[in-house]
């Protein structure tokens, strides 16, 4: 079935689990994390933080002012691409999600598809100047295999850029490795991603500039930053960063964990609550200096 298929009722069936709804069972993909009102509040504040990560600017790609064609694969509430198309109004933007939680209104030259990244893509070969991905971590299986595909439909000359966040909870100081509720977080999503063949560990294993490289683009660059979780940073940025991430954590740790823990891993239930609540302790807890890494990776497509 192609991942561009016209939208239909059966979209619209979200999955309802434990009090939260989740992407249509017509995909494929077992995405982990909810699609309801309140994980979009989160996938808001991550755009906020993130554009201050990166100085304020969208993208770190050195993509041309008069760029064209443009794909946000994953858009999420299509902030991102919102946000693009009316810094270029000239481009056309299409952003791609498993769920329509996109605003109805949209810039004129911007438009949200229903698509699963995951399937084979139906767009004309060698359509894009820029391909957007951020935050896939979870829901591919396969980075090379989604590379290749951005990679045969980019023009000669066309640029893609990969931001992803690693899961893994991590300190210089080791006060995180002395947190048990911080430990079982890394432990979850290590034992999820075995169990469900996703991977939650982009940057750990390098798969961005792998991926990349595989498929053929060059000029390969990135940027890794540590993100701290929680506002104990003494850098005036990166602790504005890290109190909007705590806020993004915070507001739905549930959504974060709950797929995973009771779902695909089946651990205790009676043990879930009380994890949950130590978490939220050591996000608001300044003498844990925990954080994250977050890598930007970018890349040309050869000229034809």
């Amino acid at each position: 079935e192609s991942s561009t298929a016209s939208l239909s009722s059966s979209i619209l069936e979200y999955r309802a689990l434990h009090g939260r709804t989740f992407h249509s069972a017509r995909h494929p993909s077992e995405y982990y994390a909810p699609n309801d009102d309140q994980a979009q509040q989160s996938i808001d504040l991550s755009h906020h933080y993130l554009t201050l990560l990166c100085g304020g600017k969208l993208f770190l790609a050195p993509i041309s002012e008069d760029v064209k064609e443009v794909l946000d694969v994953g858009t999420g509430t299509g902030i991102w691409a919102i946000d693009f198309a009316d810094l270029y109004p000239k481009a056309n933007v299409i952003g791609t999600d498993l769920s329509p939680m996109q605003p109805t209104w949209t810039p004129q030259n911007m438009k949200f598809e229903i698509d699963d990244a995951t399937l084979p893509w139906t767009w004309e070969e060698n359509r894009f100047d820029f391909i957007h991905m951020r935050y896939l971590m979870g829901s591919i299986r396969d980075y090379t295999a989604l590379f290749k595909q951005a990679f045969t439909h980019t023009k000669p000359g066309g640029w893609i850029q990969s931001a992803e966040i690693d899961s893994e909870w991590r300190s210089d100081d080791g006060t995180v490795e002395s947190v048990p509720a911080l430990q079982k977080w890394n432990e979850l999503f290590v034992e999820a991603g075995k169990a469900t063949g996703a991977v939650f560990s982009v940057i750990a294993d390098d798969l961005q500039r792998k991926g990349f490289a595989e498929a053929g683009f060059v000029d390969i660059q990135s940027k890794t930053f540590k993100v701290p979780m929680g506002g104990w940073a003494r850098d005036p940025t990166l602790a504005e960063i890290g109190r909007i991430i705590s806020a993004a954590l915070d507001n739905d740790l549930e959504g974060y964990t709950l797929f995973l823990w009771h779902d695909v891993l089946k651990w205790p239930e009676n043990e879930y609550r009380p994890f949950i609540q130590d978490v939220r302790k050591a996000l608001r807890n300044r003498r844990i200096h925990g954080y994250m890494l977050i890598r930007y990776v970018w890349a040309r497509k050869p000229d034809a």
